[in-house]
């Protein structure tokens, strides 16, 4: 059985947003055109960056840049600007996305003190979301993966998804990337092809469906 995660599809990560990735917005419609794909996706959720207004990736809480690396709790921790902050308008689902069709949103980067890229466990694996358990509850075996972006957070589910023995494929066309450095998207998409994700576009998703 089959399951579509779609990952931080939320305001401040798309064009007028406070960490928005180049290009985000032509992936809506492709994500749109996923979620009507109701045989081959029974299961879809969504998952939103949720952290609090103090968040440690927050380069404002270091009086440091945007971009540079500090120590937070023994782990390198890249500094981002203030974004997906809860119960503010850069953290909800961007307008546009068909909502109706998510059966379930999963919360990420609650804790002040670890960031959480991945849509399954926080940057250290201390703490899980929830979402392995619940693909499990419903029979998922196949993963499908679309969103932001490529290189952080896309990139990071794909790998815990791998880990947790999912068959997981990457929908590159409806991913985007944010590139901080010249290929980190390519990097990125080999890194997940390593670990044993196997990388679709939109074009053949639905003959690769199994």
């Amino acid at each position: 059985m089959n399951a579509l995660i779609l990952v931080d599809l939320q305001n401040d990560f798309f064009p007028g947003g406070r960490l928005p990735v180049p290009n985000a917005h032509v992936i809506i419609p492709k994500i749109n055109r996923l979620l009507h794909f109701s045989s081959q996706f029974p299961l879809v959720v969504a998952t939103k960056d949720w952290h609090p207004a103090d968040h440690a990736s927050f380069a404002d809480m270091h009086g440091k840049p945007v971009g540079e690396l500090v120590d937070v709790r023994g782990i390198r921790q890249i500094l981002w600007p203030v974004h997906c902050v809860q119960g503010t308008f850069g953290a909800e689902i961007v307008a546009g996305l068909d909502l109706s069709k998510v059966n379930k949103m999963f919360y990420k980067g609650t804790d002040r003190e670890i960031d959480s890229y991945s849509a399954f466990f926080d940057n250290q694996h201390l703490k899980s979301t929830g979402l392995k358990e619940y693909l499990e509850s419903h029979g998922i075996q196949n993963v499908y993966i679309a969103g932001l972006a490529t290189d952080y957070c896309v990139k990071y589910s794909v790998l815990d998804a791998c880990a947790c023995g999912f068959n997981t494929f990457v929908i590159s066309d409806a991913c985007q990337g944010i590139n901080l450095h010249p290929d980190d998207c390519e990097n990125a998409l080999e890194e997940m092809r390593k670990a044993g994700a196997v990388i679709v576009d939109m074009k053949n998703v639905e003959s690769l469906v199994v």
